[in-house]
């Protein structure tokens, strides 16, 4: 049975850093594209970063620069550093696990990845932990 439990949430002001923890059980987490995803008050579902398999990674424009993904294999642990964090980053955060080892992802440019994936692709999810920025 695959579990993944997310911690790490909190009350921040703007300008501050957070970073999220999900700790797997019943997969590997190197063996699979792993994502993180939120969703604020009123407005949908929404991918903010991924990592596959092969480590690379993307994120959602609205985080570039200020958020990284990374996995500690040995933990089978999944992070999500956020720093600059804004107001409008304020939402309940997800991690997710995909079917299979590869993300969907697109090149932006300037040695930037988009991440295209959607909840559709992800068929594990933990229960969410809160981040709340404050102005």
């Amino acid at each position: 049975q695959v579990q993944l439990v997310e911690s790490g949430g909190g009350s921040v002001q703007s300008g501050g850093s957070l970073r999220l923890s999900c700790a797997a059980s019943g997969l590997i987490i190197s063996d699979y594209c792993m994502g993180w995803f939120r969703q604020a008050p009123g407005k949908e579902r929404e991918g903010v970063a991924s990592i596959d398999t092969y480590a690379a990674t993307s994120y959602a424009d609205s985080v570039k620069d200020r958020f990284t993904i990374s996995i500690d294999a040995a933990k089978n642990t999944l992070y999500l550093h956020m720093n600059s964090l804004k107001p409008e980053d304020t939402a309940m955060y997800y991690c997710a696990a995909d079917r299979g080892p590869s993300c969907s992802r697109a090149y932006a440019g300037d040695n930037f990845y988009r991440f295209l994936g959607s909840e559709a692709d992800f068929p594990y999810w933990g229960q969410g932990t809160q981040v709340t920025v404050s102005p």
